[in-house]
C-alpha cells in the first residue's frame, strides 16, 4: 500500500495481499510485528464501552505487576483519557508538527504515562473522508519499534473504533494475539459481534490472530449473548453490568480502580484482575462459525 497523508491519497492493491478475493485490506511492513509482548485487540460496536473496558483492563494488567502499553486507534484519541486525565496529541498530530520527519520526535512527544505506569499512545487517524486507518495503526507500531519501546512491553492493549468496517481499522488484527469483542446483551450489539467474528477469522487465515472471546458489557444479564455463545463456538470471558459507578468514573476521568470504595465496586474490580489473570495464562483459540446477516436476523430475539 502506498499513502500519502499530506495530500491525502492512497491505493491499494485489490488481491495480492492474500486476505480474501477482492480484498483491499492494508498490508503492513512484515517487519514491524509486535514479537515481545502478549497483544490484544479490543472491538465492539460503537459506543459500547470498548475505551472503558480498555482503560480498566490496563490498569488490572498493571496491578498485576506487567508492563502495560495501550494504544487508542479513533479519530477522536478518547481511548486513554481516563488513563491520563486528558486528551493526548495523537501519533499524527505529532508528526505533521515535524512534517513526518520521525528523527525528530522524541518518545515523550507521543507515549505518555498515565494512572499506575500505564503507557498509553493515541494513534488518531487521518482527516475525515481521506486516507486509511490502518497506515496511522502502521507509523505509530513503526515510531513504537524505532523508540525500542515494545521491548520493555509485556501487554499491548490496541483499542479500536466502533466496528470492523474496513481492512484499515482491522489492522490491529495483524499484530494481535488474541482478540476480543465488547458486547451488550442486545440486538444491535450482538449482530455488530457476528459480523466483527467474520473479520477476525478473514485475519486468521494469513496472520497469528485467534479470537479470544466475548466481554459483556453494560448489561444486566447475558442470556442473549450467552445463546448466541452457543450456537457459534464463542466464549464469554467476563460480564461487567451495567453500574452508575462506571458512568461517574468516565465524567471524573478516571478508571474505576480510583474511585472511592464500596461493594459493589470491589466486585468490579476483581472481575477486571480475574479477567487480566486469564488472558494472561492464555485462552484457547476459538474456532467460530460466525452467521450470515439474515440468519443471525432471524437467530436473536423472541417468537
Amino acid at each position: 500500500m502506498t499513502f500519502d497523508l499530506k495530500s491525502g491519497c492512497n491505493s491499494c492493491a485489490s488481491s495480492g495481499f492474500g486476505d480474501g478475493e477482492g480484498s483491499v485490506q492494508v498490508h503492513l511492513d512484515p517487519k514491524m510485528k509486535i514479537d515481545t509482548a502478549k497483544v490484544f485487540a479490543v472491538y465492539g460496536k460503537g459506543g459500547i464501552g470498548k475505551s472503558t473496558t480498555s482503560s480498566n483492563l490496563s490498569v488490572a494488567f498493571s496491578k498485576l505487576g506487567k508492563r502495560v502499553l495501550q494504544i487508542g486507534c479513533d479519530p477522536k484519541h478518547d481511548s486513554t483519557f481516563t488513563l491520563t486525565k486528558k486528551l493526548m496529541p495523537t501519533v499524527i498530530d505529532v508528526l505533521k508538527s515535524v512534517e513526518f520527519h520521525t528523527e525528530e520526535l522524541r518518545t515523550e512527544d507521543f507515549v505518555f504515562e498515565g494512572y499506575n505506569g500505564v503507557m498509553c499512545v493515541e494513534a488518531g487517524g487521518p482527516p475525515a473522508g481521506t486516507g486509511c486507518g490502518g497506515y496511522v495503526v502502521g507509523q505509530t507500531v513503526k515510531l513504537l519499534k524505532e523508540h525500542h519501546l515494545l521491548e520493555d512491553t509485556d501487554v499491548v492493549i490496541f483499542d479500536v473504533l466502533g466496528d470492523v468496517v474496513c481492512g484499515g481499522f482491522a489492522a490491529p488484527l495483524q499484530h494481535a494475539d488474541r482478540a476480543l469483542i465488547v458486547t451488550a446483551n442486545d440486538f444491535d450489539s450482538i449482530f455488530a459481534m457476528n459480523r466483527i467474528i467474520a473479520a477476525i477469522g478473514a485475519k486468521a487465515r494469513n496472520y497469528n490472530v485467534r479470537l479470544g472471546g466475548a466481554i459483556a458489557n453494560r448489561s444486566a444479564s447475558t442470556d442473549e449473548i450467552d445463546r448466541f455463545c452457543d450456537a457459534t463456538g464463542l466464549k464469554r470471558l467476563a460480564h461487567f453490568p451495567d453500574l452508575d459507578v462506571i458512568r461517574k468514573s468516565r465524567l471524573k476521568k478516571s478508571t474505576l480502580f480510583e474511585m472511592e470504595a464500596s461493594p459493589e465496586l470491589e466486585a468490579v474490580q476483581a472481575a477486571y484482575l480475574e479477567l487480566a489473570r486469564t488472558l494472561w495464562n492464555g485462552t484457547d483459540p476459538l474456532e467460530i462459525n460466525s452467521m450470515e446477516d439474515r440468519d443471525i436476523f432471524d437467530f436473536l430475539g423472541f417468537d
